[in-house]
């Protein structure tokens, strides 16, 4: 490999390119761009690899990674202002406190090593920048900071992806504002328990207040988070052209410019691996290596409570746990504010967590125990470990190591098998079941995790295939509690739907059930259509015909489809008495349409829905098309205007599909701003033919001509290919950079 690295090498200097000497390398390393964008990046040395892969993280993503350092770091406020402290504070009251050896050692065994090369090539690129900063900097006003290893150890992002506390708060004020009866009946548990209010819980403790600052700690900085999914699949070689397994995935998170997600190749000696992860950490999250592949979609485990804690009248630091005042740790910290003043702040501790909310009026607090607290916590880190894993049991192995977030891993492998195994540290309650929050009197303690053999999985399952998408992944008969609350079942129903259907699989049909607008939920609706369509009035039959005859797909030029997505957001108005139903899943809403005995509430919403659409879009009806209704805008964290708005943002693009289609593209107000950014397709049986995109671009930076490059592909459903071997890649490298030693 030297000899051909070597030659490689001196090729490269005397083709078109770019040499560059940086201080922290021990051997050359060759960086070659392929025409969409993607960085290949072979080296000598894992420490050499993960330099250059920060180096060239940076060169392509600084004020991207920039945010994220420090929306993990509670340092927005530096450069954001006032507005900022709030979510700093909950940044740094959840960083991890533990003993930083059981921290690093947690994920793979040089998981440190590897971290400090990266932000090493990280600071080396910042060192190169001198008085010329990116643009987005210029316009910000600010310069990029330096890194530690730590900061890649942040929680704030695996606190993104454990979310269960504001369902737990969802519930808490929904049963003080209507009762129990009515939210088991609006929000039921799956699978369904009696809601019950934990013994000495004060509910009217709990309002909206609580969460105010862990939202904002959670959010994009000035982006707005909405719900997250994904899909995933695989299946064996039985089901396909090439008798080898097939994997798919399409992780759903906000659709950001830049991307969420960072593509890489990274080639070294221990390392081959393609694949996708976070821009601002090492290694990739999903892909494959040599020998296996693999991808992830979020399942819901139960990561997080919150604690009702009783505070002593006579002194605001000291709390009640098991029959006797505990006194809080106290961390005080100064955050510097953009514009004014710094601000100092006390960092208040329980015995379960960090205080992210307290009301001195009340004499409570609220402490917020999760998973992340635990070393090995940080988000995606441990996919270091199973980035490398060679066959099932190694990958079994590595994934004891992932912890947060919780994630339905499927896997297959060039020996032929598939599997899936959902991860992540799952707590064990053995009194109480994690629908509310509950006292911090000591009653209501975690009893530690399941272990790996505990949690579902499946290792070549006679059928053939696995899917995931969120939804209840619990098998028959499980014995453990994960959660209570999943994704709408949809979007797997109908990936099952087309895995069950006879016929052998290639890339091809699975590019088109990434692509698929064929929505469920709009054929469960049309099933509510068919049950009141006898009883209906001669003004409504009509109406219901030609919804019923409509093929449930979510086309850019379909009428019927709006009319559906409208007419449907607006039947939980008219099919309950409580209020509470504006707010139910589409599937709870449709099941209570079901049990009425007239068509009223149908009648009532289509109303309400016809006479939205005349005032958006006017009385005639053939322009009612979903591509007025459904777009996506690609917006800046910036959120600049006039010429800097123009050179960095892009869109509005009109999208097919919704928040229930394979191709999810979900959001408020019937406009995209969830999907998937990043798609791979990966073919085991040659790698070289595995496809993906990501859209808009792998660059950061609104001079490259990667920066939107692929927005249109994806718009499109088009794809392009994940270059494996090195043959592939120089037939299509657009730029070559070699990184040498400065001596």
């Amino acid at each position: 490999m030297r000899v051909r690295l070597g030659l490689l090498l001196v090729m490269a200097c005397l083709a078109r390119g770019e040499n560059v000497k940086l201080a922290g390398l021990s051997q050359p390393v060759e960086i070659l761009r392929d025409k969409w964008g993607v960085p290949h990046i072979y080296a000598r040395s894992s420490g050499d690899l993960f330099f250059a892969q920060g180096y060239m993280a940076a060169r392509d993503r600084l004020f991207q990674i920039d945010l994220w350092r420090r929306q993990n770091n509670g340092m927005l406020a530096e450069v954001q202002g006032p507005s900022a402290v709030t979510r700093d504070r909950i940044a740094r009251l959840v960083r991890y406190r533990g003993n930083m050896d059981a921290e690093w050692k947690s994920y793979s065994p040089d998981t440190k090593e590897i971290v400090t090369a990266f932000v090493n090539g990280i600071n080396a690129y910042i060192d190169g920048l001198g008085a010329t900063l990116p643009v987005e900097f210029r316009i910000a006003g600010y310069k990029p900071g330096k890194w530690k290893p730590e900061d890649c150890l942040g929680r704030v992002a695996g606190l993104l992806m454990t979310r269960n506390v504001t369902k737990e708060m969802e519930r808490a004020m929904a049963i003080r504002s209507f009762g129990a009866e009515v939210v088991a009946r609006l929000m039921p548990p799956d699978p369904f328990t009696a809601l019950t209010v934990p013994k000495g819980l004060d509910l009217a403790a709990l309002d909206n207040e609580v969460l105010r600052d862990y939202r904002a700690a959670i959010a994009t900085p000035q982006v707005r988070e909405e719900d997250v999914g994904s899909n995933n699949w695989v299946v064996d070689g039985s089901r396909t052209v090439t008798g080898k397994p097939l994997l798919a995935n399409d992780p759903h998170r906000p659709v950001n410019i830049p991307s969420l997600r960072k593509t890489w190749h990274l080639v070294a000696p221990g390392w081959n691996v393609f694949g996708a992860g976070e821009p601002a950490l090492p290694g990739i999250a999903l892909g494959h290596n040599e020998n296996i592949a693999f991808g992830f979609t979020i399942v819901n485990i139960d990561q997080c409570d919150l604690y009702v804690e009783k505070v002593n009248p006579a002194k605001a630091t000291q709390y009640w746990h098991k029959g006797q005042w505990r006194e809080m740790e106290v961390e005080k910290q100064t955050i510097a504010v953009k514009g004014s003043r710094a601000r100092e702040v006390e960092l208040h501790y329980t015995v379960h967590g960090p205080v992210i909310y307290e009301d001195a009026a009340k004499k409570r607090a609220v402490a917020l125990k999760w998973v992340g607290a635990e070393p090995g916590g940080a988000g995606y880190l441990a996919a270091l470990g199973v980035s490398r894993a060679k066959n099932w049991t190694e990958f079994r192995a590595a994934v004891a190591n992932y912890k947060v977030p919780s994630e339905n891993l499927v896997y297959a492998d060039t020996a032929g098998n598939i599997g899936w195994i959902a991860s992540g540290l799952a707590p064990v309650r053995k009194n109480w079941n994690g629908l509310l929050p509950v006292p911090g009197d000591g009653e209501y303690e975690w009893s530690g995790y399941l272990t790996t053999n505990e949690h579902p999985q499946e290792y070549n399952p006679p059928r053939h295939w696995i899917a995931t998408a969120n939804h209840k992944i619990l098998p028959k008969d499980y014995a453990y509690t994960l959660s209570f609350d999943w994704a709408q079942p949809f979007r797997y129903e109908r990936i099952r739907e087309v895995l069950s259907a006879s016929g052998k699989l290639g890339v091809a049909d699975f590019q088109k059930l990434q692509q698929d607008i064929t929505s469920v939920a709009a054929r469960e609706f049309q099933g509510l259509l068919r049950k009141h369509l006898p009883k209906a009035s001669a003004e409504m039959k009509p109406v219901y015909q030609r919804m019923i005859a409509w093929d449930a797909r979510m086309t850019l030029d379909s009428t019927e489809a709006t009319l559906y997505a409208v007419w449907l957001a607006r039947l939980g108005e008219f099919v309950d008495g409580s209020p509470l139903a504006k707010s139910a899943e589409p599937a709870t809403v449709m099941r209570l349409a079901a049990k009425h005995g007239d068509d009223s509430a149908l009648r009532l919403s289509y109303e309400r829905a016809v006479a939205e659409l005349e005032k958006a879009l006017g009385p005639d009806r053939s322009q009612w098309k979903w591509s007025k209704v459904h777009t996506v805008s690609f917006t800046h964290p910036l959120r600049t205007s006039g010429e800097n708005a123009r050179l960095l943002n892009r869109g509005p693009v009109a999208r097919p599909g919704e928040a229930h289609t394979v191709n999810s593209t979900s959001g408020t107000n019937f406009r995209q701003t969830n999907g998937a950014s990043y798609r791979e397709i990966i073919d085991v049986a040659d790698w070289d033919r595995s496809v993906m995109t990501n859209v808009p671009g792998e660059s950061g930076d609104p001079a490259s001509k990667h920066y939107s490059n692929l927005l249109e592909e994806w718009a499109g459903g088009r794809y392009h290919p994940m270059l494996y071997s090195r043959k592939a890649v120089e037939a299509a490298v657009d730029e070559r950079i070699v990184l040498e030693p400065r001596r």
